[in-house]
Parts: C-alpha cells; structure tokens; sequence
C-alpha cells in the first residue's frame, strides 16, 4: 500500500485536494494507498512524543506505526516561506531514525501559489529523504500557480494531471 502523506496541517488545504486526486489515480491503476494527514497529528506531539518522550504518545505513536508499515510513499509538498512546512520536518524528525525511512521509495510533488511550483521545497526535502536513506523518484512534478490552476476543487491543467500520472506508473515501477 501506497502511503499518501498531506505535507501541511493547514485544514481545508490545497494539498489535501492534490492528494486525493493521486489516491484516484493511484485506484485507476489498481493500487491501494491510504492518505496520512498531519493535520491529524497530536497537537502537543512536538512536547510529548519527541527525543525523550519518544514512544509515550499513545496517538503520535498510532499515526507512527501507520508511516513506519509504508514502503513507498507519496509526498505532497506545499511550499511555505521558500521551503516546506515546519510542521513536516517536526514529523519526520519524531520518526525512528534511521529505520523508518531507510531503503522505502519516495515520491514529491511540488505545490506552490508563485511560479516555482515548490521547487526549493523539495530540493531541501530530497536531501533530508537522502540523508534518512530513502530513495526519492527522479521526477518531481512541481504544481506552480496552483490557484489558478484549480476549479471547484478540480486540478484543471491537464499538464498537471499528466505529469501526476507518469509520475505515478514511474513510482510504481520504481
């Protein structure tokens, strides 16, 4: 199974939406995945499930054993002050080093409201996966202007959703 992890805990946010758009792609090719939202994280996790604490957050630890299982994975990346969002740094820092990570299969897309697409996001992003021993797939759609974009909730570039298809028969074949 296919881990789809929403890269913010922004509620209602565009990354969600992208993210169920690849669960659906993902279905169309007969691929089982399941959608990880940080939004469903702890609130207190950063206080109570991080370096000492680590294993004594009964729900952070639910949530852990749910990343940990996965040996491929989707990341969807919104882009926050040129890079991502502190809140996924934090939870993948409160992941078992170097275990969780090590030798499972990655792979990004970029989302952002400027023109970069999330460029710098996933840059910074692909050397922390290498640094953890994750293998992170060469391409990385980068979904700029997302906006105007999307309507109703509806990716409607239909680059877009092409490159989010190739990427998904690569990650499979990967």
């Amino acid at each position: 199974m296919i881990k789809i992890i929403v890269g913010t805990n922004r509620k209602n946010s565009v990354s969600k939406t992208i993210a169920a758009l690849y669960k659906s792609i993902l279905e169309e090719k007969g691929v089982e995945s399941e959608i990880l939202e940080l939004e469903h994280l702890p609130s207190d996790f950063t206080a109570t499930a991080l370096y000492e604490n680590n294993g004594k957050n009964p729900a952070y630890n639910a949530f852990h054993d749910r990343v940990k299982e996965g040996k491929k994975f989707v990341f969807i990346v919104p882009e926050y002050n040129g890079s991502f969002p502190g809140i996924l740094k934090t939870f993948i820092d409160g992941m078992t080093y170097p275990n969780t990570f090590r030798n499972k299969k990655c792979a990004l897309v970029g989302i952002s409201s400027g023109i970069g697409g999330g460029g710098i996001a996933l840059s910074h992003l692909t050397d922390i996966f290498h640094y953890l021993g994750m293998h992170v797939l060469a391409l990385k759609p980068k979904l700029a202007k997302i906006e105007q974009n999307m309507s109703d909730n509806l990716l409607t570039n239909r680059l877009y959703v092409e490159l989010l298809h190739t990427q998904a028969d690569m990650l499979l074949e990967f």
